[in-house]
């Protein structure tokens, strides 16, 4: 069996892949590998958002509180994928929960202490910035192909 590093991990992780070495070393820093039972929460809507998480194995809900409905998913997160951006934007508030649909390997980015990093290396909060623009971009994408194909015309 192969240990891997922290630093392996992040650098093998999507987002990060491309980011080097250095800027990978240096982000360990704020790094923990974590695991979690299925049905555990790994954020609560409301609740500060405290870090960036990186799906390595299972699989994440991403759901929102519904009045008279509870927990509704919106969207569901794999290998490869990563969750939370709410920790670089104020107030740091969590826009929803986070719940593992079974056991889930992930990697745990502390939030201050990544902010604290990107603010002090302005490449590095360049570029963390731009990936988690982009995720954000396709995220909206699946987002408006879920809702066209709810809301649109079946008719034809």
């Amino acid at each position: 069996m192969t240990t891997q590093t922290i630093e392996s991990l992040i650098g093998s992780h999507p987002f990060f892949v491309g980011l080097g070495a250095e800027f990978t070393r240096f982000v360990a820093g704020c790094a923990k590998n974590r695991y979690a039972e299925k049905g555990e929460y790994l954020a609560h809507e409301g609740d500060e958002a405290a870090a960036l998480f990186l799906v390595r194995r299972g699989k994440v809900s991403i759901e929102t509180n519904v009045p008279g409905r509870g927990g509704v998913m919106v969207e569901t997160l794999g290998a490869g994928d990563m969750s939370g951006w709410s920790w670089l934007f104020p107030p740091h508030k969590w826009t929803f929960d986070i719940k593992a649909l079974e056991g889930t390997s992930f990697v745990e980015l502390n939030g201050k202490c990544l902010r604290e990093k990107c603010e002090g290396d302005p490449r590095l909060g360049y570029e963390v910035a731009k990936r988690l623009a982009g995720m954000m971009v396709e995220r909206l994408r699946s987002t408006r192909l879920r809702l066209l194909d709810l809301y649109g015309d079946h008719s034809a």
